[in-house]
């Protein structure tokens, strides 16, 4: 139950800090070709938003299916940090402490785990939309 209740809280951390992201930048300091970059690359999620949306046939769907894969991508970078923090417990520090070593342990564990659930959940979405929906 502790395990179950620390992935949920990870995951919570997860949405919450990369998706309330803003970028806020004085009026002098955006000039024109940093400007036009910043449209063309909110035009680029706003139409990857729409082809998601297009191709599950639904706004909650595609909204979903968006976020899904933001978290695929995301996810890797952060539970091989999390890998490497918990392998640093585990075999550096852990030698003279069991008690750490045994921590590095669960933590590795626990982050293999969130980035197969990460990863394979997309997948799962889409077979389930696609295919259960008749």
């Amino acid at each position: 139950m502790r395990k179950i209740a620390t992935v949920a809280i990870i995951l919570l951390l997860f949405v919450a800090i990369f998706g309330n992201i803003q970028v806020y930048a004085a009026n002098d300091v955006i000039d024109e070709e940093n400007e036009s970059q910043l449209i063309k690359i909110k035009e680029n999620a706003a139409k990857s938003i729409e082809d998601y949306k297009q191709k599950y046939g639904s706004d909650a769907y595609g909204i979903t299916a968006y976020v899904l894969n933001l978290i695929r991508i995301y996810s890797i970078p952060l539970c091989f940090l999390g890998i490497a923090v918990s392998a640093i417990y585990q075999y550096v520090i852990g030698i003279r402490k069991l008690d750490t070593q045994e921590r590095g342990l669960i933590m590795m564990v626990s982050f293999i785990t969130i980035l197969v659930i990460c990863q394979i959940l997309p997948l799962a979405f889409a077979v389930v939309v696609k295919f259960g929906r008749g």
